[in-house]
């Protein structure tokens, strides 16, 4: 499991570079026409909702890991 969520990050930190790449590319004046600029944006706005598909997922996966089970969060330990 451990593997997995350190692939997932990974996935997740190179998913948010290319947004700042595509924002950055954007900004700097690298689009030369709106064809151009509206293909950026949506490949922009798909890879962010990728990333919060992935954000929620794991959501899931570890409301589903705490499910029924009862959590201390004071710290007291009990005989």
């Amino acid at each position: 499991m451990i593997d997995e969520l350190i692939l997932i990050n990974k996935l997740k930190k190179r998913i948010t570079a290319t947004v700042q790449q595509i924002g950055d590319t954007m900004m700097s004046g690298g689009v030369d026409s709106m064809e151009k600029y509206k293909y950026l944006l949506g490949q922009a706005q798909a890879y962010q909702l990728i990333n919060q598909e992935i954000s929620n997922l794991l959501k899931e996966d570890e409301k589903e890991q705490n499910d029924g089970n009862v959590i201390d969060i004071k710290g007291n330990t009990k005989n």
